[in-house]
């Protein structure tokens, strides 16, 4: 995977992507949004990646928003395509068929809060700062933030956030449940790697199934997403990996799990 805003690295089943723009704050312009969409369908064709991890480059910033420079001269038909590519990225970012952790080592502001929220968990430095400041100029969060954040803190903290576009602690933000951890800066880093290695000696079609059983869940009514969680169970009794984990667990050893 060779890209010019992104750096992958990938060691067993565990890849790091890292936004890598540290002169612009890591912002997100058409060709990052691009390259994060081309990422994702390439990661999700690769098959040996159990966990991904997403930060940015440098030490000040996770990613800083959208390139604010660049939207300048849009037009409304111009602006309306960005958000609708910008959302397509994330959306295939949070579709991807295994767990997806941000270590926000910085800002992640407008754009960049909004990637956060397509991640499955998100990690963050004691540094870290989060908002959604596009009220301040004149405009509205669109890459997902006025979806995806109510869904994760509920409408009225949501709309706090998004109306005042101030600017919010990772302590603050995991008090609201939207932020899993707040760690040191030092060992952010490592802390997700760690995490990585957990989720990745699971069952990865378990964590697939139990993924989409979640996301596609909160468009269920409660009767239906037991239905549909029952049926989901049901479909890994037909996988080797379910074989395998019982089997570890009776005979008392680690389960090896093959995807299969």
């Amino acid at each position: 995977m060779n890209f010019e805003t992104l750096i992958y690295q990938q060691e067993g089943y565990i890849g790091t992507l890292t936004i890598n723009r540290p002169t612009a704050l890591n912002a997100l312009n058409a060709t990052v949004l691009a390259e994060l969409k081309s990422f994702a369908a390439q990661a999700k064709s690769k098959g040996d990646i159990r966990a991904l991890i997403i930060t940015g480059s440098g030490e000040k910033a996770f990613v800083a928003g959208a390139d604010i420079k660049a939207m300048q001269s849009m037009t409304p038909e111009e602006a309306t395509a960005f958000s609708y590519m910008a959302q397509e990225a994330f959306n295939a970012i949070e579709a991807l068929p295994f767990a997806v952790i941000a270590a926000v080592n910085g800002f992640a502001l407008g754009g960049g809060c909004e990637l956060a929220l397509s991640c499955d968990i998100i990690l963050a430095s004691e540094k870290a700062k989060f908002g959604l400041p596009e009220a301040t100029l004149g405009l509205l969060p669109c890459f997902g933030g006025t979806q995806r954040l109510p869904r994760a803190i509920g409408l009225y903290k949501a709309k706090e956030m998004v109306f005042t576009g101030d600017f919010y602690s990772a302590a603050a933000c995991e008090a609201m449940g939207f932020v899993n951890r707040v760690i040191a800066p030092e060992e952010l880093l490592n802390q997700a790697q760690v995490m990585a290695q957990t989720i990745a000696s699971r069952g990865p079609i378990a964590i697939a199934k139990a993924k989409d059983s979640m996301h596609t869940g909160f468009d269920l009514s409660l009767a239906e997403g037991l239905k549909q969680e029952g049926a989901l169970f049901g479909t890994l009794f037909n996988t080797a990996d379910q074989k395998e984990g019982i089997g570890a667990f009776v005979e008392k050893r680690t389960p090896e799990f093959t995807g299969k």
